[in-house]
């Protein structure tokens, strides 16, 4: 699965969000190829490469040209509606999808404005926002996100600064209104800053486009990429935006398992049945009882259980309930499971319990003896002829 982490250390905009996809693959020539799609003209989209604070990162920048328009009239070209912008990405040659999910933040983006100013999404006009930049930043990051062919997209906590910005209602409290009502469920902390390093088009994207906020998630890291903020950090901080990619393996399955052991020497193993049926009631994933000799010569066992970190405690206090341990170790330990699915398959004596098992090197289907044996019994059958029965009927398992 392709994994995309936004590590937002220095806050989010569309155009940092833009700088970054074309940082760590996407082509400039494909950005350009969604953008010419769109008919909006009278602006210029350059892309440079700054070494900011010592690392190589991509700027992209979007200008208006003003050729059709007087300095004047910009103001009042530059009002928008949503109604207005979802009818220009509807007339524009874009995939489906990234046309919806286009559509999707600008919505985000007037709802939030609507909300603010306790108006309706109808009468928002985006000032700031339905200006040039912002379409061709979402429509862009967009684009970018589906050139990658990104599967899940996790971005992490926010910082939100204070002080204050100019826009069209005059200064503005950061962090700004808009965005305060964006992150609504998202994490944020607050950084010692008074400019502003989350946009409201930054905050949409992010908060549309994102499966889930947090820390980085377990991938196999591939590429990473820099995007550039237009301005300079007061702090000396570098103002930028990194993207990782990478391969992440979903499993269904924990693969952070505790392995819980013991020691006995002075136990009735004849209790063993009853305890291993009472751990693996309590959540264990496995158990097992391994013979041993102990000091002095006394054969002993090493029982071990595995289990998921959130049933530990049921599991210690099985074991010390149910056996003769005085102490038990404890350890973390990764493992890597193969997906397996539970499935029905079809054989002579009725419907069998089996599990399908996914291999490097196909589909494997392996009966399940409990369900087998029942088989064997109900129908006076040797137990090989039910598990040769359900390797036969394999082509139908796959189903």
């Amino acid at each position: 699965m392709n994994t995309a982490y936004l590590d937002c250390f220095s806050g989010v905009s569309g155009d940092m969000l833009l700088g970054a996809l074309l940082d760590v693959g996407v082509p400039e020539s494909s950005l350009r190829e969604s953008l010419a799609a769109l008919p909006l003209h009278g602006y210029t989209l350059t892309v440079a490469h700054p070494v900011v604070q010592g690392f190589a990162a991509t700027r992209v920048t979007v200008e208006e040209t003003h050729h059709e328009h007087h300095h004047e009239h910009h103001h009042h070209h530059a009002h928008r509606n949503l109604a207005e912008i979802t009818a220009l990405l509807g007339h524009a040659a874009l995939s489906p999808s990234i046309r919806d999910r286009a559509i999707a933040v600008f919505t985000r983006l007037a709802e939030a404005e609507a909300g603010v100013h306790g108006t309706t999404v109808e009468q928002i006009h985006f000032h700031e926002v339905g200006a040039v930049d912002a379409i061709v930043d979402i429509v862009g990051t967009v684009a970018g996100l589906e050139y990658l062919r990104i599967d899940q997209l996790i971005c992490s906590p926010l910082p939100m600064t204070g002080g204050w910005v100019r826009c069209a209602h005059g200064e503005i409290p950061l962090p700004s209104p808009a965005v305060c009502r964006l992150l609504a469920g998202v994490p944020v902390y607050g950084e010692n800053l008074r400019e502003e390093l989350v946009t409201p088009t930054g905050a949409a994207l992010v908060r549309e486009l994102a499966q889930g906020f947090g820390p980085i998630p377990p991938m196999q890291l591939e590429r990473t990429g820099y995007g550039a903020g237009s301005r300079q950090r007061a702090d000396g901080r570098p103002n930028l935006l990194r993207l990782l990619l990478g391969q992440s393996t979903a499993v269904e399955e924990a693969q952070q398992v505790e392995v819980i052991e013991t020691h006995l020497d002075d136990w009735n193993p004849e209790y063993w049945p009853h305890v291993s049926q009472r751990l693996m009631g309590a959540g264990a994933l496995d158990v097992c009882l391994i013979p041993m000799q102990m000091k002095k010569g006394r054969p002993g066992f090493l029982l071990r259980v595995i289990a998921e970190p959130a049933d530990r405690q049921a599991v210690t206090t099985l074991l010390f309930t149910e056996t003769s341990a005085i102490g038990l170790r404890l350890r973390r330990e990764q493992r890597l499971t193969l997906p397996r699915e539970r499935i029905t398959v079809t054989t002579p004596w009725g419907p069998v319990a089996a599990k399908k098992i996914t291999t490097p090197d196909g589909v494997v289907i392996t009966p399940e003896f409990e369900a087998c044996r029942a088989v064997a019994d109900a129908h006076q059958v040797p137990l090989q002829s039910v598990y040769a029965a359900i390797r036969c009927s394999f082509p139908a398992a796959q189903s």
